[in-house]
């Protein structure tokens, strides 16, 4: 018993011990615990941080991708409208030739509504331009090609370009009407000038070789042949003198001198100068004016230029026993050729064939039938570019063997 009691107190503090350790050992758990959210929670704020930097460069990516993309859809629309205004034909197909994209030039020169999904033969329907798409398709070469169409009096070039990332091709079509025209034109002019300039200096050098020959010391043949020269030289001086005008007008060099006129005085003077010229040709001249046809303000000298002119040419081409006559209206109210006056040289001449009609206010040219008649051939081509420098028009209207009328109006205020 007593030595229960004296080991009493030995045991109460050992189980007080007991408890002390464990609340130790509890509470250090807890601050191993704390001390792990703590750093738990500053993980967390690292890992915020870092998101929130991924977070920025995504958006500044975003931004950059959407500033990428407005540029490109800019590049697009600019590009797209320059097809859109494009004067040539843009075709483009697939590997399979059928057609995804084709701008408005491209349907107008083909002639075809709705050419999207459609094949190449059937938007383009010439067998020469099929094949040099076909060439293209199998060479993987430029193909260029040139037609010319008959029945609409054309010529088409293609040009057919592959396309080395898709296996398809760009098809490029240029209507090449207006320049072969031009080329003919041209051509045509260098033909006339040296047939204008061959006749007189072939002259000039048979009447000098002549005249050196002897012909020169002959009372009767001497004057005579020096006559011819001086007539050759008079038609080079005229014909050089009116090319020199023709640049200038074209040019813009002449300054027109505007007033009001009255068109019953501009042809009436007019015919008075061409009066004599076209008694000695036995035929008649007729004026046709109302003295109701308004004023109009012009230049009167070269509206009479234009008048002369075209009297001369009926003069030219009409028989013997013909009548010119000239007529001057008002052409107001809505007419096609705008409000203005209209003037006319109408003759009983041998008319002019169709084919020609369109062509005979161009430098030199002349048809064939007249070709031996005496000038220069730029009268109608100097007329041309007057009226249009009065902002007018000018064109003709003939039949073969009844005689030609030639038209000009000119508006009452050129603009």
């Amino acid at each position: 018993m007593i030595a229960t009691i004296e080991f009493f107190p030995i045991l109460v503090l050992l189980i007080i011990a007991v408890w002390f350790a464990w609340r130790y050992y509890d509470l250090r758990k807890r601050i191993n615990q704390y001390a792990q959210a703590v750093r738990n929670q500053n993980n967390f704020s690292r890992n915020i941080r870092d998101l929130e930097s991924l977070e920025s460069v995504v958006n500044s990516l975003q931004s950059i991708f959407n500033i990428e993309r407005a540029n490109l859809n800019a590049e697009n629309a600019r590009l797209a409208t320059v097809l859109e205004q494009l004067t040539d034909g843009v075709l483009i197909a697939d590997a399979d030739g059928r057609v995804q994209f084709a701008n408005p030039a491209a349907r107008k020169l083909f002639d075809v509504q709705n050419p999207i999904q459609q094949t190449i033969a059937q938007v383009i329907r010439n067998f020469q331009l099929i094949e040099a798409w076909r060439r293209c398709q199998q060479t993987r070469l430029i193909q260029i090609e040139t037609v010319e169409l008959p029945t609409k009096k054309q010529f088409l070039q293609l040009t057919v370009i592959p396309d080395k990332y898709e296996s398809g091709s760009l098809l490029l079509a240029q209507d090449l009407t207006r320049v072969r025209r031009l080329e003919t034109v041209r051509r045509d002019f260098i033909s006339n000038v040296s047939h204008e300039l061959r006749t007189p200096l072939a002259s000039l050098k048979a009447l000098t070789e002549t005249l050196q020959n002897g012909a020169l010391s002959d009372a009767e043949a001497g004057p005579r042949f020096l006559d011819r020269i001086h007539t050759e030289v008079d038609a080079l001086t005229q014909m050089t003198q009116e090319l020199l005008d023709l640049s200038r007008i074209e040019s813009g060099q002449v300054e027109l001198n505007f007033a009001p006129i009255t068109p019953k005085n501009l042809i009436h003077s007019a015919a008075e100068r061409m009066k004599a010229q076209a008694e000695r040709a036995n035929l008649k001249i007729t004026v046709h004016c109302d003295d109701s046809v308004s004023t109009l303000r012009a230049d009167h000298a070269r509206l009479e230029q234009v008048l002369v002119n075209l009297i001369h040419n009926a003069v030219k081409f009409t028989k013997s026993g013909g009548e010119i006559s000239l007529f001057a209206e008002s052409i107001d109210n809505g007419a096609p050729q705008g409000d203005g006056i209209r003037f006319a040289v109408k003759d009983t001449g041998i008319g002019i064939p169709s084919e020609s009609l369109n062509r005979i206010f161009e430098r030199f040219y002349r048809v064939d039938s007249s070709r031996t008649g005496s000038g220069t051939g730029l009268g109608l081509s100097i007329a041309k570019h007057i009226v249009e420098a009065h902002k007018g028009k000018i064109w003709a209207e003939s039949e073969l063997g009844k005689g030609s009328t030639f038209y000009f109006s000119i508006p009452h205020e050129p603009k």
